[in-house]
């Protein structure tokens, strides 16, 4: 029988910088169709966001049956340099506590895209209707990927009834937590015109950065919320400030400004977006703004409780239900479905050197497998 390790180190090996197509996606058909899955990929979008490949593999159960979908991306972030070991070359090293297996995406997240595929073959094809949403383009703009796929599954008929997210949540230990919602974000670019002139004779000019600089400090002012029951507060953080002069003695003609705003179930994207413009338009800039996801939400019951149950029989931890972090796409997903989120140890993903514990990966699969068959069972 194909492991769970064997699976990881063949979608490792497969270079896949977002937005992730070919290869890689012929390695994980190659998986799934012996286990029964009908496999559908197709391209989505256009330059310069795309095209976008997807994978959409589903197989069916008995004609009423429950569907049980697993989400996730098999495409990675960039390396970078510095690794120890080629990052697309899965290399297996000693540790105190066993064996880890590094590589990129090693944790975030084609391990936990093998766990699926191990556990899928853990459930009997009788038990119901399961599938996988595998998107290509999840590290980066995110337009064509599941919101693509999510298109692709109404045009078939095959909606979900639950579904899990394979982000790497967990945070000391594989099990410790598990994401029941996520903030909503919102990116906004600001800009203010100005009149370039010479710096002795600033009445000649208008001098756009004082405009930006008072601008941005009202914006950083701008009350938003104290956190509610399941979400911590939200916040603005300026992530950039442009003016582009060369010149020491030149009043530039333009400064902009870029700000981002993680923000909690209060608030919708539309209406921070509107307040931020209103700010802007006050001081005599402008502002465009990009709302990535709103803020959601599946409160705690028995869908949360079914995956506590699992991790709790394979790992003796209760996970805490948390809506910390950024953004996944669950925040497509959950106009779907009720939809959590819960994947390996999260401590190395992003980083050279990504790693994670083969052990971890043999528990994620047997938990996968108990959610889907409890899943499936209802």
């Amino acid at each position: 029988m194909t492991t769970v390790l064997s699976l990881a180190e063949a979608l490792i090996a497969c270079p896949s910088v977002t937005p992730a197509a070919g290869l890689v996606f012929d390695c994980l058909e190659g998986q799934l169709r012996p286990l029964g899955f009908e496999v559908h990929r197709f391209s989505a979008g256009e330059a310069p966001d795309g095209p976008v490949e997807n994978l959409f593999a589903i197989r069916r159960g008995p004609l009423g049956s429950r569907h049980f979908a697993f989400a996730g991306h098999v495409d990675v972030v960039p390396p970078g340099e510095g690794w120890t070991s080629a990052p697309f070359a899965p290399e297996l090293r000693p540790s105190p506590g066993g064996e880890l297996l590094y590589g990129r995406g090693a944790v975030d997240m084609k391990g936990a895209i093998a766990a699926m595929v191990a556990a899928a073959a853990q459930v009997p094809a009788d038990a119901g209707t399961l599938s996988l949403i595998i998107t290509g383009d999840e590290e980066g703009p995110a337009r064509f990927g599941t919101v693509a796929l999510i298109e692709h599954m109404r045009e078939v008929g095959a909606l979900p009834d639950l579904c899990l997210v394979g982000e790497p949540t967990s945070v000391g230990r594989l099990g410790d937590m598990m994401k029941v919602g996520r903030r909503g974000s919102v990116n906004v670019w600001l800009e203010v015109e100005g009149k370039e002139g010479h710096v002795a004779y600033p009445h000649l000019a208008d001098n756009p950065i004082t405009r930006l600089i008072a601008m941005l400090a009202d914006l950083k002012a701008m009350p938003l919320d104290d956190g509610t029951e399941w979400f911590q507060p939200s916040n603005l953080e300026i992530t950039d400030v442009t003016v582009g002069n060369p010149a020491t003695n030149v009043i530039p003609s333009r400064a902009s400004a870029r700000l981002s705003i993680r923000f909690n179930a209060l608030h919708t994207g539309q209406e921070l977006a509107d307040r931020v413009s209103r700010i802007a338009q006050q001081h005599g800039g402008s502002a465009r703004p990009v709302i990535s996801g709103e803020a959601f939400l599946t409160p705690p019951g028995d869908f949360s409780a079914m995956i506590a149950r699992a991790v709790e029989a394979e790992t003796g931890l209760t996970p805490e239900p948390s809506t910390t972090g950024g953004t996944s796409d669950a925040r497509f997903l959950k106009d779907l479905c009720p939809v959590i989120e819960f994947g390996l140890c999260n401590a190395t993903m992003h980083k050279r050197d990504e790693a994670v514990a083969v052990a971890d990966l043999e528990a994620l699969a047997r938990i996968y497998a108990r959610v889907a068959r409890d899943a499936l069972v209802g």
